[in-house]
């Protein structure tokens, strides 16, 4: 009896009404042509971009915590990051490629914001993505960047 009510219960556990975008193996890198969230404003001096934020549990905690106007960091000459005080819900994989305009989560709690295309063995968590990326790499430039995240 015990197990019947067990297989019982578990079954009615569907993802049917589940939001989060999933890779094959179930992580929530998101697949980057297939976003749906909502938009949000990237500002980086005078440059304005647009974004789409992914809908799985760390897209949905950002938004929650926006607006943000963080001091990003600098690093490789592809990308800028900064250390959130809080962590974000994570569920890492390998992308693979990192594509310009990416906003990643890298652990649970360094937001990434890339802005040159290249191959990684590194692991990561699909925030949003730079909806049209075109000027994003002069906007942040060469060093330490103020950029603010808001939604649209």
């Amino acid at each position: 009896m015990i197990l019947i009510s067990l297989s019982l219960s578990m079954s009615s556990c569907g993802k049917e009404n589940s939001q989060e975008i999933t890779s094959e193996n179930g992580n929530n890198i998101g697949d980057p042509n297939n976003i749906t969230g909502s938009k949000m404003k990237i500002t980086i001096g005078t440059a304005v971009f647009t974004a789409t934020l992914n809908t799985n549990t760390a897209g949905n905690a950002f938004k929650a915590k926006l607006p943000l106007t963080l001091n990003m960091t600098e690093l490789n000459d592809n990308e800028k990051y900064f250390d959130l005080s809080a962590a974000l819900p994570a569920n890492a994989s390998n992308p693979g490629t990192i594509q310009t305009g990416d906003l990643l989560l890298y652990g649970s709690n360094t937001l990434v914001l890339f802005y040159k295309t290249f191959s990684t063995s590194y692991n990561y968590t699909r925030i949003a993505k730079v909806d049209n990326p075109t000027g994003l790499s002069a906007a942040l430039g060469s060093g330490n960047v103020t950029v603010k995240f808001e939604l649209q």
